[in-house]
């Protein structure tokens, strides 16, 4: 792997902590691991809340909140993009640009604030280059 920041969508860190997530679960945790290996994960603040209520809500089994709270506490080295009105400005324009709904833009423009080369994500089209960010399905058949 290069010395390229990779920014982790919450799907593939949602992926990561579901043992429910069948062949992602362990695609998605052995490439999150890798990045703790190599220092190169980058999330934003809007990963780490939508994990919170995936895990918590959304999935077969949910967490207890408290691992949940643990979890997320644990990425907080990752957290190098923080939201504020410009990344929120841009990420409008990034939405209007790109045809992107708006949280995807957020997104984008996090992981473009963040100096991330690849946006790992199953919710953008694999390969595409969106502000200079490389879009990379982890789960695409290879």
């Amino acid at each position: 792997m290069s010395a390229d920041k990779v920014f982790v969508d919450t799907n593939v860190l949602v992926c990561a902590h579901n043992a429910d997530a069948s062949s992602k679960h362990e695609m998605a945790k052995a490439r999150i691991a890798e990045l703790w290996r190599a220092g190169l994960g980058v999330i934003s603040v809007q990963v780490l809340q939508e994990l919170y209520v995936t895990v918590t809500r959304k999935i077969p089994v949910p967490l207890p909140r408290k691992t949940a709270r643990e979890l997320i506490r644990n990425y907080q080295p990752w957290l190098t993009a923080p939201t504020d009105l410009d990344l929120i400005s841009r990420a409008t324009e990034v939405e209007e640009l790109h045809q992107l709904s708006f949280w995807d833009a957020l997104i984008v423009a996090a992981a473009h604030r963040a100096g991330a080369a690849v946006l790992l994500t199953e919710d953008l089209n694999d390969g595409q280059l969106i502000e200079g960010v490389r879009i990379e399905n982890p789960f695409r058949p290879i």
